[in-house]
């Protein structure tokens, strides 16, 4: 359904996406996991066609997402990795012009905003300026605002930052739910536990390149690793982490010379 192909971005001449190559096809849902300035963030806003590549392109169902970016963006859903809201409008506001950007019918708009509201147990909250949301608030809107169309594609930059434990569980249930359904998800996450026991494939980005690109239990069993945390370690860190940590209690626990 969507693919990168060759995909190269460089900011102020430095690379930060290297020929990366992967396709996100209907009904999976992928784990994206990289360290932090990685380039995952990068990848989101080239999918969404926020950042557009400076080599390679980006194809839905075939196409360049660059020949009719409208039609693109009407069947995409994306949750950004900051909560980024317009605070002067409130929750229902926020949703009712999500959904007329969308182009959705008036009748539609308003009934699913209602709908999404209560059942991220938001209407008691719905005619409040979004500057008066928690985080996890503001980012069930954003959730909400992603699904109101029904798209076919999603894309979620840690999408479960600032959610307590009941809305987690609703998100997780529901991911899988929209899978069945077909839809295909790209998951940019940093918790490995989550993306091991949500996820059927896991790409790793290091470097600006994609160093693996599998099922949770190919990539265990190539890296001979019990857990994926402990795969994406032997990946990604020059350091034992355990060995990080003595270094860190170290540098922080010595006696301090007293100030001359």
């Amino acid at each position: 359904m969507l693919a990168l192909e060759h995909v190269a971005v460089r900011y102020s001449g430095r690379p930060v996406l290297r020929d990366v190559n992967f396709t996100l096809r209907p009904g999976e849902i992928v784990a994206y996991l990289g360290a932090n300035g990685a380039g995952k963030t990068t990848t989101m806003k080239v999918l969404t066609g926020l950042a557009p590549p400076d080599f390679g392109r980006v194809l839905f169902e075939g196409r360049d997402i660059s020949d009719d970016p409208l039609v693109y963006r009407r069947r995409l859903g994306y949750v950004p990795e900051t909560a980024e809201v317009y605070p002067f409008l409130s929750g229902r506001e926020y949703l009712v012009l999500a959904g007329r950007l969308r182009g959705l019918p008036e009748s539609a708009v308003q009934r699913r905003a209602d709908e999404l509201l209560e059942l991220l147990d938001l209407q008691h909250h719905r005619h409040q300026s979004l500057d008066a949301y928690s985080k996890g608030m503001r980012q069930k809107v954003l959730i909400a605002s992603a699904l109101l169309h029904d798209p076919d594609v999603l894309l979620l930059d840690e999408p479960l930052s600032g959610l307590d434990v009941s809305a987690v569980l609703v998100m997780k249930s529901l991911l899988r739910r929209l899978a069945a359904r077909g839809r295909a998800i790209l998951y940019s996450t940093h918790l490995l536990e989550v993306a091991e026991r949500l996820c059927e494939r896991v790409l790793v980005l290091h470097g600006g390149r994609v160093v693996a690109d599998g099922s949770v239990e190919s990539l265990r069993e190539l890296r001979q690793s019990p857990s994926l945390e402990a795969a994406f370690s032997s990946w990604l860190l020059d350091d034992v982490p355990e060995q990080t940590a003595a270094r860190i209690i170290s540098a922080v626990a010595g006696p301090c010379e007293p100030a001359a």
